[in-house]
Order: structure tokens, then sequence, then C-alpha cells
């Protein structure tokens, strides 16, 4: 925004001053012999006072014009706001004026501040005819700062205009997180994620991220888990479920680190066993089983049958003469010390009448 003047002579030109009814004074040292000065940009649908001050040969004078939003009061656009959405989308809404006459059309133009390139919207929402919105699904000519400007025209009365500057990052919704994935050992399941597609490439600092996990078929209501993680935790959370575990979900979504606007959230991704209590009776008779067999076998080693004493051989002495001779010489004389009775010596056998 610049504001210029002509140069008179023997006039030195101090500063120039912009009264905005927002920001409040804005002021600008000049440059001798300069006769213009450039602004930030801002909104001026509610009016601005530009104050030149002047120092000529007598004493300092102020110069001021007054700039007006021109028409009828509260027939510009109201309500406006625009959002940016899978980084490629944006759209714009807005409201009929109350004091908007009925044949009142709206229109918008949108200017990068960078290179002051301007277009029109290219598609127009309607309600009942009227321009109430616009869907652009090219941003290629948008900058980090546009501005906005709704204007409006009517056969019977003169329309206000309504402009606003917006930043990218202060409208664009991001999408939730790519790729969720969970992964479990027997005391945590690693839930990781990557960041999602904006309009510009932004580091993961950038993002903080909000989790729901749920515990699913839950009789004793436990409420929602909702967990914020900070971009800087190189996109993973590790969440505490001990085996065995119920079966839950975990679904994300994403804002900006410094403003907090929340986009959608992702599809859930789900987690963990059905019937955690039949896991755990599985385990159990495991247990059991394990124990039983383990108790068999230590009780088959451990019964063994009973050792029998060795006993002398049983020697019998009625026996024929020859094994009897045998006997006699072989296994019928008494050890030294030997409680066992000696067979003595033996006749021939006496023959049958």
């Amino acid at each position: 925004m610049e504001l210029s003047w002509d140069c008179k002579e023997n006039t030195t030109y101090l500063e120039c001053v912009m009264i905005h009814k927002e920001k409040g004074p804005i002021e600008i040292m000049l440059k001798e012999n300069e006769c213009h000065c450039k602004f930030p940009d801002y909104s001026l649908h509610e009016g601005v006072t530009f104050m030149v001050k002047v120092n000529s040969i007598q004493r300092p004078i102020p110069e001021t014009l007054v700039y007006t939003n021109s028409g009828g009061k509260g027939t510009a656009a109201q309500n406006f706001s625009c959002f940016i959405y899978n980084a490629n989308f944006m759209n714009c809404t807005w409201a009929k004026g109350q004091a908007a006459p009925d044949d009142v059309q709206y229109f918008l133009y949108i200017r990068d501040l960078k290179y002051r390139r301007e277009r029109e919207c290219p598609h127009y929402l309607e309600d009942s005819g009227t321009h109430v919105g616009c869907h652009l699904e090219d941003l290629s000519g948008l900058a980090y700062y546009n501005y906005f400007l709704v204007n409006g025209t009517s056969q019977r009365t003169g329309i206000q205009f309504f402009d606003s500057i917006l930043y990218w990052k202060k409208i664009e919704i991001y999408s939730p997180p790519n790729n969720i994935s969970v992964h479990c050992n027997v005391s945590h399941c690693l839930i990781q994620w990557e960041k999602p597609v904006t309009r510009h490439n932004l580091s993961n600092r950038e993002f903080k991220y909000q989790l729901d996990i749920q515990r699913l078929k839950n009789k004793e209501h436990s409420g929602n888990q909702l967990i914020e993680v900070s971009g800087n935790w190189e996109n993973k959370y590790n969440f505490p479920s001990p085996e065995p575990r119920a079966k839950h979900t975990v679904k994300i979504r994403t804002s900006d680190a410094r403003i907090q606007r929340w986009g959608s959230w992702s599809q859930p991704v789900e987690f963990g066993s059905d019937d955690p209590e039949a896991s755990l009776v599985h385990i159990y008779m495991l247990v059991v089983l394990g124990t039983l067999v383990s108790a068999l076998i230590i009780g088959c080693l451990l019964k063994r049958p009973p050792s029998h004493p060795i006993r002398p051989p049983h020697i019998s002495c009625t026996l024929d003469f020859v094994r009897a001779q045998r006997c006699l010489h072989r296994a019928c004389i008494q050890p030294h010390g030997s409680e066992l009775p000696l067979c003595g010596m033996l006749s021939p056998p006496t023959p049958l009448l």
C-alpha cells in the first residue's frame, strides 16, 4: 500500500502515518526530498486515515486524507472465511450483508502480496443465485500472504466492499497422517506414522498430533485416551499395553504446532486381540498342562522297582550219586566260619528191589 503526493518547494516532509482502526497508528519516517511512503498491507474496509507531517518555513503542518468505504452501510459481505484442505484445494465462504438488497451480487478477487498477481474466483458457490462462496482447485498463484477482496453490485444502491489479508498457515487445515502402523511386544505397542502432505514443505517440528486410543468391547467404561504428541518425537508413540491385550483402535489427527486448528481424524487402525480373556485361559491351560506333564515325568523317574537281596544258591543234596560227589567236592565243603551245614559223605543209592 503506497501513499504519494506532489512535492512542494521549500517544504520538508518528516513522516507519514496511517491510522488503522485495528492496528492503530503506523508511522514511517521519510528521507529527504521523498514524496511517497509505503505501508504494510492491511485491510481497508473499516476505513483508514492517512496523515503526512510537513515542516514548512513557518511551522509543522499535518496534511490528512480520510479513506472511506463507500456504499450503503451493512451491504458488504459478512462472515468471510477461507480454508485450504488436502494441500491443493481452497474454499472461501461469506454471507449476504444484512442490509444488502435482493439483487446484490458479490465477486471475489485474490491477489498475492509478493508478485501482485490478481485473479477472480473461477468457481462460485451460489445461494438463490447470489454468490456466497468460492472453490479453487489451483493454488499455484498463492503466496504466503494473500489479499482477498469481496465487492458487490446492485441496481438499487451502492455495495460496500470487504477485504482481508490471510496467511496461508493460518487457513490450512492439515490432512491426517499417512501410513499409520502399530507393532506390539509383550509390554508395549509402538505406534508410528508419517507427516501429512501440506501446501508447503514443513519440518517435523511444525506439527503436533493427537492420538485417540480406544479399547473395544470394554465392559468397564474407562473413557477415551487422548494423547498429544509433538512432531519432535519423530512421529511415534510407545503405548503401554502388556499382554494379553484387548483389541484397541487408534486414530490420529494433525495440527500446526503454533496454531491450534485440528484437522480430520484418520481411519482407525486396530491392534490387540478380540477376546483377551480367552487368550488368558489358553495360557493358563498350557501352564497347567505343562505342570502335569513335568510331574508325571518326575514321578516315573522316582518310582523304580525295589532291589532284591542276593541269596546263597540253594544246594540240593538229594542228587544221584555222581552229582552228589560233585556236590561233596565242589559245594558241600563248609568254609571256615560258615554256618551252613556240611552235606557229609554220601553213600551210593540203594538199588530198588
